[in-house]
């Protein structure tokens, strides 16, 4: 396999937290040495991560097996999930803005015709529904943990305690038409075909529809992680691949 230097469009920010992270880790669990220094095993991840590079491709840039690559990256994975903020720790956040938005993704897997569950079929492809709470200016506050495909918006957010939870912070939620009938405190356009509605519903549709379309700034956050935008692990593992990015997101943002 051939080899050459190459660039990574994250911020050194991002590198030196993970990096502190996993020499913390270290000094906890009384590593003496490894092939891969804290700050290399951190550059290591952030590349996996923004460039979505296989482990035969990262072990051959960074000189060790592709079993160790997956072990390095597994375990800084991990670390970050654990990093990230709870919902709760995301509502707080949301009660000091005006409001926020409620959008839901769905991030492509690798899976055949017999996954049904994974099959969502207004995008005709196999993937993991994410939730993205966002404030008024789109940036991300919250990803949650992945479900199957299939699953509604609407009750992927229920499940996730998203609605109630937001409910009880008060916060006012705008969120599109999957979310109709959701309750608490998320609103939704004027449900019916355009031509059917009247010129006041048009109106408010408009209005709703321009303050929503900020939420996909915090889906195309996600996105500039090009691993989620094609996910080929085991689906046990894409929430705390997501969780971990939202970490390093707002480590960045900090």
């Amino acid at each position: 396999m051939l080899v050459y230097p190459s660039g990574v469009d994250v911020s050194s920010t991002a590198l030196r937290f993970l990096a502190e992270r996993l020499r913390q880790r270290r000094r906890v669990i009384g590593t003496r040495w490894r092939r891969l220094s804290a700050s290399r095993q951190a550059l290591l991840t952030l590349t996996h991560l923004r460039n979505g590079h296989t482990y035969a491709q990262l072990a051959a840039g960074f000189g060790v097996g592709a079993t160790t690559a997956y072990r390095y990256i597994t375990e800084a994975v991990d670390l970050l999930a654990g990093l990230a903020p709870t919902l709760e720790a995301a509502a707080r956040a949301a009660s000091t803005k005006a409001f926020v938005l409620l959008d839901g993704i769905l991030l492509p897997i690798d899976r055949i015709a017999a996954d049904q569950r994974f099959y969502y079929g207004k995008h005709k492809r196999h993937g993991v529904n994410v939730q993205v709470v966002a404030d008024p200016l789109g940036r991300l506050l919250r990803a949650s943990p992945a479900m199957a495909g299939a699953v509604h918006d609407v009750r992927a957010a229920r499940e996730h305690g998203i609605v109630d939870t937001l409910a009880a912070a008060g916060v006012p939620c705008w969120a599109d038409k999957a979310y109709r009938g959701a309750g608490g405190t998320v609103r939704t356009p004027c449900w019916g075909r355009w031509e059917t509605l009247s010129a006041g519903q048009q109106a408010v549709n408009r209005s709703h529809a321009k303050i929503r379309a900020l939420a996909e700034r915090a889906v195309a956050t996600l996105k500039t992680w090009r691993l989620l935008r094609k996910l080929r692990c085991s689906t046990t593992r894409i929430s705390s691949l997501v969780r971990a990015v939202l970490a390093l997101h707002l480590a960045s943002s900090d």
